[in-house]
């Protein structure tokens, strides 16, 4: 069933502090991105990685992620279903039962609530998307605010 537009317009209402990301229409150009990641103060610091969150509505967001290579994101996991598109370079999803390598142009989906890391195998760029369920994505315990991406700090520029 198609959400009704009332329902859409009721999902980027509580976002209030950067309400440029629930934009009805959103374009970037991903080459321009990772470069402005690379000037940032966070690309600096000790983790090897920066990040930007491109688009943020309550159930659905996606993160531009640039990682130094060999530089890991710790295991963690998400409460709602991910996806990960490796725009440049290689990654390594470390699953607890496999490694998946990931060059540039792959994309892999896991369900909700699987435990993995990544690991950057060379410098690498990736989009993560995250998806929850609308009832999840408004539930009372839901923190519209918090690090809900489910991922160790990232030290996001937004």
């Amino acid at each position: 069933m198609k959400p009704s537009t009332a329902d859409c317009a009721e999902s980027r209402a509580h976002l209030t502090r950067l309400p440029g990301l629930a934009d009805r229409v959103l374009q970037f150009d991903l080459a321009k991105e990772i470069e402005q990641l690379r000037t940032r103060e966070s690309w600096r610091r000790e983790t090897g990685r920066s990040s930007e969150t491109l688009v943020k509505q309550q159930d659905f967001r996606v993160v531009l992620i640039l990682m130094k290579a060999n530089t890991r994101m710790d295991k963690h996991r998400a409460e709602g279903r991910i996806s990960i598109h490796t725009l440049q370079g290689r990654i390594c999803v470390h699953l607890q039962d496999q490694k998946l390598e990931m060059p540039a142009g792959r994309l892999l989906a896991l369900d909700c609530g699987l435990h993995h890391d990544v690991e950057a195998l060379e410098e690498s760029a990736f989009l993560l998307t995250i998806s929850w369920p609308k009832d999840y994505a408004t539930g009372p315990g839901f923190p519209a605010e918090a690090n809900v991406e489910g991922l160790p700090k990232i030290n996001s520029d937004e």
